[in-house]
């Protein structure tokens, strides 16, 4: 992969709970040029990150039960058909922990299933992703979670919220790609702030690079709008 290949997998990430719909606009507008894969906004901002982006081919990602993933199933089919409804083209969820913890494989399996199918009948396009909070689980969980989400139609497993104290690491992308073989997709989100980070996790196994530093590492790749 060249230089423009590794920005063209990067998730361009503001999902700071404090972030204004200027700061947003902004955010979008300095991002539209590089061509990202996606921006990633929380989901009152799809509909302006929509608008902004519109045409670019950078599309618009959002974030589903974020961050704690407790909403339960039906939480997460509304918010996500909402999210779709409003713009967004690919959602990222959280998946349900206290399911993980308690190794209830079937059952998370069912509403996983039950998400993507809802998600596919409204927009057969979506990008499906699962947050799997690899900081929280062990080696076991974090395989068997993304087997869940293998088996339940997800278009890809991702590392990290980046709100419970751990991101991305070189070990749970390879431990992640292992389990899903060339199936699906391997985002590593969280903490990666420089393009040697990013190469590392694609090396790895990452086939996305989630960060809030998109533009950061662009520049310092020399790549100018």
């Amino acid at each position: 992969m060249e230089k423009h290949g590794l920005v063209r997998i990067i998730d361009q990430t503001l999902l700071s709970q404090t972030a204004t719909e200027e700061q947003v606009r902004e955010f979008c507008e300095e991002a539209r040029p590089y061509g990202f894969a996606s921006v990633c906004v929380n989901p009152v901002f799809v509909p302006v990150a929509e608008k902004i982006l519109s045409g670019s081919g950078t599309a618009v990602c959002t974030v589903i039960d974020f961050p704690l993933g407790a909403g339960g199933t039906a939480c997460k089919i509304s918010q996500a058909l909402g999210a779709l409804d409003a713009g967004a083209r690919e959602l990222d969820f959280v998946v349900e922990l206290a399911l993980v913890k308690s190794h209830e494989w079937d059952r998370l399996t069912h509403g996983l299933m039950s998400v993507t199918e809802a998600v596919k009948k409204r927009d057969g396009d979506a990008v499906t992703k699962l947050i799997i909070e690899t900081c929280l689980l062990t080696d076991e969980e974090k395989t068997k979670a993304c087997l869940c989400a293998r088996d339940s139609g997800f278009d890809y497993v991702k590392t990290s919220t980046g709100f419970a104290g751990g991101g991305a690491t070189e070990h749970d992308v390879r431990l992640m790609r292992a389990a899903v073989g060339e199936s699906m997709g391997v985002k590593a989100s969280g903490g990666i702030h420089t393009a040697d980070e990013a190469w590392a996790m694609v090396k790895a196994g990452a086939s996305r690079i989630g960060a809030s530093a998109g533009v950061a590492i662009a520049r310092e790749l020399c790549i100018t709008p």
